[in-house]
């Protein structure tokens, strides 16, 4: 497609209500932002694991008019600290550079690290909430049938935003339990026991339509 192309055709792009709460879930989450320009205009990446090839593929109609090609594979050399090497096989696409996308860019990222946004309460929904577990979150156990959102990368300030808003929009109680992981230590919102059910009930609308992705809830979802 020639620039010109291009060029008419982001600015016919609008987003969407469920395409600004699927960016919002994916930036908490695995997304990222990318800008050129200092600002100005931004793009996301969304990269999984190739075993989730579903999700990407779901996430990309999803976003499909803010896309100019579809998702592809990329192999990668990983070289964990522990030492040695394995390749990655990566799947994912990239939406096209957005004005669109500026106010994520500047709610996400301070001085080129990720964070919770100020408006955390007002962004997070359903929907969002779902993407963000299905990019971080894991099923406890068959025995504590519970929650965890696998938060590394927060500080433990903006995880208590994340408690609050939790509480607030939907009743959610969370803990945030600390871990130790290369001599740091991390945190992670885990969901109290009592709060389970209504975080399953509210995810798993979303959940549902990516059938490879139920484990994430247990392998516990209802048939239909």
């Amino acid at each position: 497609m020639h620039s010109t192309e291009i060029e008419n055709q982001k600015k016919k792009i609008r987003l969407y209500d469920r395409q600004r709460e699927i960016i919002v879930g994916t930036l908490l989450g695995d997304g990222h932002l990318e800008s050129r320009d200092n600002g100005r205009i931004y793009r996301l990446r969304v990269e999984h694991s190739i075993n989730q090839k579903e999700y990407v593929d779901w996430m990309y109609n999803e976003l499909h008019g803010l896309a100019h090609a579809a998702p592809r594979i990329k192999e990668q050399d990983i070289f964990p600290p522990q030492g040695g090497k394995f390749r990655f096989h990566g799947y994912g696409f990239t939406t096209f550079s957005l004005g669109l996308l500026r106010f994520y860019g500047q709610q996400f990222y301070r001085n080129g690290r990720k964070v919770v946004p100020r408006l955390i309460s007002k962004l997070l929904s359903p929907t969002a909430l779902a993407i963000w577990y299905l990019d971080d979150g894991s099923f406890k156990s068959n025995k504590h049938q519970t929650y965890i959102i696998h938060t590394y990368g927060y500080a433990k300030s903006d995880l208590r935003k994340v408690q609050k808003a939790l509480l607030k929009r939907f009743d959610i109680e969370t803990n945030l339990h600390r871990q130790r992981k290369n001599k740091k230590i991390y945190w992670r919102i885990y969901i109290v026991s009592r709060s389970a059910e209504k975080f399953r009930k509210l995810v798993e609308p979303i959940i549902k339509h990516i059938p490879s992705m139920g484990y994430k809830l247990g392998n516990v979802m209802p048939k239909e």
